[in-house]
């Protein structure tokens, strides 16, 4: 009598091998979109109406290329799995892109400056959408339990903000006082060697010990286009999209301007930023146990919809900061806030994944982050606008031309525009529903049955995990202790 045909599982990947992959990933991106202002702008005297023409075109085109780029890596079949040689490849490719995004030549301007700045934007935000798209598609594979997925989701968050401490905190004391002065541009370049030469053994090192799932790579390979219609005929895909684009939004503009909020709003050196992000930081890393044991407690949606009212309320008492001990003081809230998204945001992106799956029978996390990444997308664009509406309402065009009042611009632009996204993201959680948790064998492909006495196969029971199991959704009536 013949046996079942089974695909032996992996090994279980270490949570805190698995998490410090996103220090890897967070330093060279944070680098890049905490300092791209300071150094094109108010350096460089690239003009802000380009700097915001140049966001717009690259997030169209980021927009573009990653469904493309999750698509291929959902695909992708290899003895080495399907997300590990995308990592493997897109880290020294973002490391490069990075060093020379910050090695302008100092004989660049005009036309040359921005095609410069457009061509590095848009390759670092390629490579970095390579990486995380892969990276984040491992987390639902890897740890298929929710409770095993919120420990390993706020161990990568910890990582994530030690590497915001030293790409955003620690960047400007190194670009403007040890590899470099306020003035110049030398000591970007050097800090993005380095960070470069950090990110790219971090990430190796987690690639290869990321033990990929056989049996996710073993169904027929993913459709482009139908995959893609069946994605955005889903109305989660939407809901969680666009609400979790108010707290992404908001949080780019603040990575985009606390430099300048500090240097303007507060009327101090750029370098004082370093206390003002590594409180806001420091909060949040020890917030993430705490939000990691209300999620345990009561469940991601209702946890996710209490962090998202937190951090509005943080944007509006960070606007009535004057000086470094009231903005440290309002930074405790930001970082509670900012916390709770990252311990529950995740969380609920992977709940619709697990769903997809379940739904139809194919585990195209690449596709569907990538898909999402869509809405990340938007960061760019309107970081910009936000960016431009600065020289409209305000005067402000560059470091050359800062207008009449640049300390109010930037207290709109680090305050108002946040605190208006994340009101409307709270509001909008409060009407989400997502699916319960999904047990982990529903949504990976069943074995064979065996035969029958007639040597036919015998079909599984409805709901065994042979066909797929209609998800439910639920609220936070369903997102209660368990």
């Amino acid at each position: 009598m013949s046996q079942p045909v089974t695909v032996p599982g992996p090994g279980r990947t270490p949570a805190w091998r698995y998490a410090i992959g996103m220090f890897g990933t967070s330093i060279p991106i944070n680098m890049i979109k905490g300092s791209m202002i300071l150094y094109y702008v108010d350096i460089l005297g690239l003009d802000v109406r380009a700097y915001g023409a140049v966001m717009v075109i690259y997030a169209v085109i980021d927009a573009l290329d990653n469904p493309l780029l999750g698509h291929l890596s959902d695909r992708t079949r290899t003895r080495f799995g399907r997300r590990r040689p995308w990592l493997l490849v897109g880290a020294p490719m973002l490391a490069a892109c990075m060093i020379a995004f910050f090695s302008a030549p100092a004989s660049l301007e005009g036309m040359g400056l921005v095609l410069w700045f457009a061509v590095f934007a848009i390759l670092c935000e390629a490579f970095d959408s390579m990486l995380n798209a892969n990276y984040g598609a491992l987390l639902p594979e890897l740890y298929p339990r929710e409770r095993d997925r919120a420990v390993a989701n706020s161990l990568r968050q910890g990582f994530q903000l030690v590497a915001l401490v030293i790409s955003l905190a620690v960047t400007p004391l190194l670009t403007t006082s040890v590899f470099g002065t306020e003035e110049s541009t030398e000591g970007f370049r050097t800090t993005a060697i380095v960070y470069g030469a950090i990110a790219v053994a971090v990430i190796v090192f987690m690639a290869l010990s990321a033990r990929e799932r056989p049996r996710y790579s073993t169904s027929e390979r993913p459709r482009l286009l139908a995959s893609i219609w069946s994605i955005v005929r889903n109305p989660m895909f939407w809901t969680v999209g666009l609400t979790g684009a108010c707290y992404g939004i908001a949080m780019a503009l603040v990575l985009s301007g606390i430099q300048l909020y500090v240097r303007y709003s507060l009327g101090l050196p750029v370098g004082d930023a370093l206390y003002l992000q590594g409180v806001v930081i420091l909060v949040s890393a020890a917030g993430l146990a705490v939000w990691t044991r209300v999620v345990a407690r009561r469940g991601a949606l209702w946890t996710w919809r209490l962090a998202f009212a937190v951090l509005a309320i943080s944007f509006a008492v960070l606007f009535l900061a004057t000086d470094l001990v009231t903005a440290i003081a309002a930074g405790v809230l930001v970082g509670a806030g900012w916390s709770g998204m990252l311990a529950t945001n995740d969380l609920i992106v992977a709940r619709v994944l697990d769903a997809d799956a379940t739904r139809n029978g194919e585990h195209r996390e690449g596709l569907f982050l990538s898909a999402f990444g869509f809405f990340s997308r938007l960061n760019g664009i309107v970081t910009g606008l936000a960016l431009t509406s600065l020289g409209v309402f305000f005067g402000y065009n560059s470091g050359a031309d800062p207008g009449a009042d640049p300390g109010l611009a930037f207290r709109v632009y680090l305050c108002v525009y946040p605190f208006v996204l994340t009101a409307i993201g709270a509001v909008a959680a409060r009407f989400v529903s997502v699916p319960i948790e999904t047990p982990p064998e529903a949504g990976e492909p069943a074995s064979p049955p065996p035969p029958g006495p007639g040597g036919e196969p015998v079909a599984p029971p409805p709901g065994s995990g042979g066909e797929p199991v209609a998800p439910q959704t639920g609220d936070s009536g369903s997102e209660g202790p368990r």
